[in-house]
This record gives C-alpha cells, sequence and structure tokens, in this order.
C-alpha cells in the first residue's frame, strides 16, 4: 500500500439503516450530503438505493447534480439549502427537489420554475434555516402548488432530556396539524426520540455511519495508515516539532503518511494511538501536515500499516480525543485517502 486507505463497509451502513427504519412505522429516507459524510455519496447512495432507500437529501444542488448521474432516474433527490440564486438550470436539468427556507426562496423558485416540485422547511426554534411562523402564514396569500413534503429540524435531539425536543415538536405540530401536508422531523437523533417525532417519513444522516447518538450502530469505517520509515531514537532524543516528546526508554519510532491535512488534527494527539491488529502503539510528538510519529517499541514485528480508525477507536473517540464531534472527523476525511468499499453485494 503506497497511499493511506480508508475501507467502508456498506453492507454495515445498509444495516445501521435498516436498524433506524425499523424504529420508526414511517419511511426512512438516507442523508448523503458533504459526500456521505466523507464517505463517498456515489457508493453509499448506490448501496442504499438498492435496498429499497428512494428518498436523500444533500446540502447544495451541485451535490445533487452528481447524486442524480450516480443514482439515475428512480430517486428522489432534495436540496437541503433551496434553491440559490443561479440554481435553476442545475435544478431543473437534474429533476432536483429544493427544500425551500424562506419567502424569497419560494418567489425566485415559482418565477424561475413554476411547475417544479419543491418542498418547505419551517423555522420551530433553531434560527437556523426555515420559514419562520408569520413567514408560513404569509405563504397562504401566494398562489403555489403544494410542497412533495415540509420539514424542520431538531437543535437538541443528541441529548433527550433538553426542553428543547418538546418545544420544537410542539411550534411543528402547531404549523402544520390538519393541512395534510407529508411531514418530516426527525434526524437520527429524532428517530430515538420516539413515534411522535417520526411524522412521514425520518431522515438519518450520522447513524448511517455507525456514530452518536446513534450507539447501537456498527462501526463502518477503516484508516490505515502506511509506515514510510522507522527509526531507533535514543534515551533523552525527541521527536517532532518543538521537542513535545522525548524518549524515556530506547525506541523504536515509525512515521506513517497521514497528519491533519487529511483531516486528523493535531489536537488528537496526545491520546491517540494507531493499531498493529490487537496492539495500540500510541502517537509521539505533534501530528504535522502529512506525517505522525508513533512508538511502536512494543511490536515484536513492525508491518506495513497501521491503523487509527477501527473497531478499536471509532470516529467518536477521535472526536472525543480531540474535542470535536463525530461529524467533523468524518467529513474531514481527506481527498488523499484511497476509498474502498466492502460488503457491496
Amino acid at each position: 500500500m503506497t497511499s493511506p486507505c480508508l475501507t467502508l463497509d456498506l453492507s454495515k451502513i445498509a444495516a445501521n439503516w435498516a436498524v433506524l427504519d425499523a424504529l420508526t412505522a414511517c419511511e426512512t429516507a438516507a442523508v448523503v450530503k458533504a459526500d456521505a459524510y466523507g464517505g463517498g455519496a456515489s457508493a453509499v447512495a448506490r448501496h442504499l438505493q438498492g435496498i429499497g432507500v428512494t428518498r436523500f437529501f444533500v446540502a447544495l444542488a451541485t451535490e445533487g447534480v452528481a447524486l442524480r448521474q450516480a443514482l439515475g432516474e428512480g430517486a428522489e433527490i432534495n436540496i437541503l439549502s433551496g434553491h440559490m440564486a443561479g440554481d435553476a438550470s442545475c435544478l431543473a436539468s437534474a429533476r432536483l427537489t429544493p427544500v425551500l427556507n424562506s419567502l424569497d426562496q419560494v418567489l425566485r423558485h415559482l418565477e424561475a420554475l413554476p411547475t417544479a416540485p419543491f418542498a418547505l422547511q419551517l423555522d420551530t426554534g433553531m434560527n437556523r434555516l426555515g420559514l419562520e411562523p408569520s413567514d408560513w402564514a404569509g405563504l397562504r396569500q401566494i398562489k403555489m402548488g403544494s410542497p412533495t413534503f415540509v420539514m424542520s429540524h431538531l437543535a437538541c435531539a443528541d441529548d433527550p432530556s433538553h426542553a428543547m425536543n418538546a418545544k420544537q415538536l410542539n411550534t411543528f405540530k402547531e404549523m402544520t396539524d390538519g393541512l395534510g401536508l407529508t411531514r418530516s422531523l426527525a434526524a437520527t437523533g429524532g428517530i430515538l426520540l420516539g413515534p411522535e417525532y417520526h411524522f412521514d417519513f425520518t431522515r438519518p444522516g450520522i447513524g448511517l455511519y455507525g456514530c452518536a447518538p446513534f450507539s447501537a450502530g456498527q462501526v463502518v469505517h477503516h484508516l490505515t495508515l502506511p509506515i514510510i520509515q522507522t527509526r531507533d531514537v535514543a534515551v533523552g532524543e525527541t521527536v517532532g516539532y518543538s521537542n513535545t516528546w522525548t524518549a524515556e526508554r530506547p525506541s523504536r519510532i515509525a512515521t506513517v503518511a497521514a497528519g491533519y491535512a487529511d483531516g486528523l488534527h493535531r489536537a488528537m494527539g496526545a491520546k491517540t494511538q494507531l493499531w498493529a491488529n490487537e496492539i495500540p502503539c500510541p502517537i509521539v510528538g505533534r501530528i504535522s501536515m502529512d506525517l505522525i510519529g508513533v512508538d511502536v517499541t512494543d511490536l515484536a514485528d513492525v508491518p506495513d500499516s497501521l491503523e487509527i480508525l477501527n473497531q478499536h477507536q471509532t470516529a467518536d473517540v477521535l472526536a472525543a480525543n480531540a474535542g470535536t464531534i463525530g461529524y467533523e472527523i468524518l467529513t474531514s476525511l481527506g481527498a488523499r485517502y484511497t476509498r474502498v468499499y466492502e460488503g457491496n453485494t
């Protein structure tokens, strides 16, 4: 292996989707924005389409165009950023459904693509995207067709005890009850809150990839880093920038081919290990742009590569080591990794 290798098990993504789907009595869509959270949207979405998923979500129209090329005509592809200026041609040509977030977007869409489908996002308190209650009421004065669905997004669903969850649920009901519209409120965290949050379909994203808050999810990612060089380091010698690590015993140090340019944040270094099968090997010194030093002194035989992301050390563990969240770890996984897909039957 000459480059770092990111392996994704598509069968485990499908299994995670199936578990989340089984928690509901409604349709389960799939969120594959940010290149399927760093995993490769085309491969992930095609596999999910093969097990029956028909409704997908991405963030931007450009993502939707690429996804249409991968999935063909059968899938519904929704654009969470809505109809932004300049999007009309690609929305139309790729048959994408914008999730309109403001009165300006509604008017832009109706003017540019008056017969094209659209959905609507409502702001139920997150104050990020969506029509506020006053805007929602104002839409009744505009002649327009019926949206394919209306949705909102929960701000605190990863904390089941947070009062914001019930507040947003009640607001969503107040804004949509009795209108006969297809509704969606829950992403992964919302699914886990229970059936009253599920409505007509759910939109799991991070749960597909086995990360928090979906604690029952299977591990999907393995990231293997090739060793470029090993060297003996004497007691008192240092490794890496700023001399932050000093050898306290005769040590064998491996330098692997990856760094913060590949999404392995400097902040995770002090708490993070690489693995040789079942044996952990600590990072030594600072993570640099392209290189990481690893203490392999305790290995009987030094392999050609070491793992940094696996069942022992998941994206959530790396996130905790770096003081961030699993979403950021996965979406930061860089373009220099060779992506390999397993479990694609």
